[in-house]
């Protein structure tokens, strides 16, 4: 019904950037439609709650516009450009994005957890000219301006610029808005292959890599994103995400540099006319139930180590929680109790989901929801419309169901590539299809399970570390002989790090050393949660890789010890 001829959600095949792929024949172009479509709701609705800030739909993007106007007139900020945000999630870090895309620039979202040798990098790689940052994140960096010769400005969210420095180029927020406000906006032609924004994912070669999301691959996961709404509302009616009122409320807790927070959080809010309450600072699950309480939130769209800190918090049957309808996680694997004990403590849950998606695919490429959940538990869901998937051998060639190899993805929702980077882009994507570096399989029904990664990976509260980034770090000590890290299991987190460490034979060093020596350099998320320090050799293959299957308990070493 919905996805044949004449459907709301019609599938054909077109040519995607000289592939032939599936999408929606009846589509948006350009971001830019979805802002200026919520316009009309006018102020009647509530669009932002934030800490004691409450923003209608038509302010937002009035102030958006403005924004964008005063960086494009009075900082020359121009299509294609990059506008770069370096803060926590605030009403500011959405604006920003909507004034970027809405003119054609390039958003560059600043992982906020990010070291400074990490920030300057994210800056230069992406020749970001322009940044937007709140005060605690852009005081890592402060002092090192003059390392950023390409960036012309900065943009304070809540700060003077006297109070961190008074360097020229450190402006205030506020002076963007009051200037734009009143201006026309500035709307170059938009095509859907252009870049709309770059998010930095880990890297295997220790630093990470900007994936771009087009106009097309954002809108596209918008599109899955109703269309997910809509079958379910006719495949069991009992069930539906459809709110009586027609309006819906989201708890937005997954950071907006993160495309949970912002393809699937930000962008979908916007074009479907959802209150988004956000939750002030770092996660707190007394708050979120607060909120939740208070402003009636129906959906919650997280990462399961939030989920696990709110249904196991004492004061859950504290807050009254039955306005939520549908929670929605993914970023690390879960399974039938996390989905019981959600069932639990939000009474009215009509459905629990999850997902599959990565950063490279602009979100979702899979959803387990509604009475397929219940069936297959442990399975992330079936293709979205507009995705093909496949399973490959080490050979590279496609393997029958149920039989275990490389996740491949293919579908308008693709990055076109890393920002800057071919040889990494060339690695990945080829025909068409991405190789994602997860293991799994697919079922006779079409099924998806993640069994493993291929990428040496550990997901950390929905956080990508490579390994090799902190065991480079590691290798930079001078007290350290060689390193491995790997992942051990944790309820909440998904997994935490673990650095086994084999150092020089009179050196002094202990855990705390290492841990500090690791946090110097890289983000707190990537920092060993646990050290194991050795004065033995680490377990290598003949050819000296590693042998980490025996570090973890998975196999015996080789010969002799």
């Amino acid at each position: 019904m919905l996805t044949g001829p004449g459907g709301a959600f019609e599938v054909v095949e077109e040519d995607v950037l000289g592939m032939p792929m599936k999408v929606y024949r009846q589509r948006m172009k350009s971001l830019r439609e979805v802002s200026r479509l919520a316009s009309l709701r006018g102020d009647s609705d509530e669009f932002l709650v934030y800490a004691d800030r409450r923003i209608g739909f038509g302010s937002f993007v009035s102030q958006a516009d403005a924004v964008g106007t005063a960086l494009a007139k009075e900082w020359g900020v121009s299509k294609g450009d990059r506008v770069a945000v370096l803060a926590a999630n605030s009403p500011e870090w959405c604006q920003t994005f909507w004034s970027a895309v809405d003119m054609g620039a390039v958003l560059v979202g600043l992982n906020g957890w990010w070291s400074t040798d990490e920030i300057l990098y994210g800056i230069r790689d992406s020749g970001s000219t322009v940044l937007v940052a709140d005060r605690r994140r852009f005081e890592r960096i402060a002092a090192h301006l003059d390392e950023l010769p390409d960036l012309e400005a900065v943009f304070l969210t809540d700060a003077d610029p006297s109070d961190v420095g008074g360097d020229a180029r450190v402006h205030r927020y506020e002076d963007l808005v009051e200037s734009g406000t009143g201006l026309e906006p500035i709307e170059p032609d938009i095509d859907e292959d252009d870049p709309a924004v770059i998010f930095y994912t880990s890297g295997t070669t220790g630093r990470p890599k900007g994936a771009i999301s087009t106009h097309r691959s954002m809108l596209a996961n918008l599109q899955n994103s109703l269309y997910i709404v809509f079958a379910s509302a006719l495949a069991n009616p009992e069930r539906s995400l459809l709110p009586s009122d027609g309006k819906a409320t989201g708890l937005l807790t997954s950071p907006l540099f993160h495309v949970s927070g912002c393809h699937s959080g930000l962008v979908i809010g916007l074009a479907g006319g959802i209150k988004l309450v956000m939750v002030p600072g770092k996660f707190d699950p007394i708050t979120a139930m607060r909120l939740i309480q208070e402003e009636k939130v129906t959906v919650w769209t997280t990462v399961p180590t939030m989920v696990w800190r709110v249904v196991d918090d004492p004061a859950r049957f504290d807050f009254n929680l039955s306005s939520v309808r549908s929670v929605t996680y993914g970023g690390s694997p879960s399974g039938a109790e996390l989905q019981r004990r959600v069932q639990e403590c939000f009474p009215n849950v009509r459905t629990v989901g999850n997902a599959y998606g990565l950063t490279e695919t602009s979100s979702l490429v899979t959803i387990n929801t509604g009475d397929d959940i219940e069936m297959h538990p442990e399975s992330v869901g079936r293709a979205l419309p507009i995705v093909q998937l496949k399973v490959i051998g080490e050979d590279g060639t496609d393997l029958a169901s149920n039989r275990i190899g490389e996740i491949c993805v293919r579908g308008p929702l693709l990055m076109p590539g890393y920002w800057s980077k071919p040889e990494e882009t060339a690695e990945v994507l080829s025909g068409g299809w991405l190789r994602t570096g997860d293991l799994g399989y697919l079922d006779n029904d079409g099924f998806l399970y993640v069994t493993d990664r291929a990428k040496d990976m550990i997901i950390r509260g929905g956080e990508n570390v490579y390994c090799v980034e902190v065991e480079d770090r590691l290798g930079q000590h001078p007290a350290v002989l060689e390193a491995a890290v790997i992942g051990v299991p944790h309820q909440t987190l998904g997994e935490e790090v673990k650095a086994i460490v084999r150092v020089e034979p009179d050196a002094t060093v202990n855990e705390v050393d290492i841990r500090q020596w690791v946090a110097a350099g890289l983000a707190s998320f990537k920092v060993p949660a646990y050290v194991e320090l050795t004065y033995l050799p680490l377990p290598r293959t003949e050819t000296g890789k590693i042998l980490k299957n025996v570090l973890r308990g998975e196999a015996e070493a080789p010969g002799t010890a």
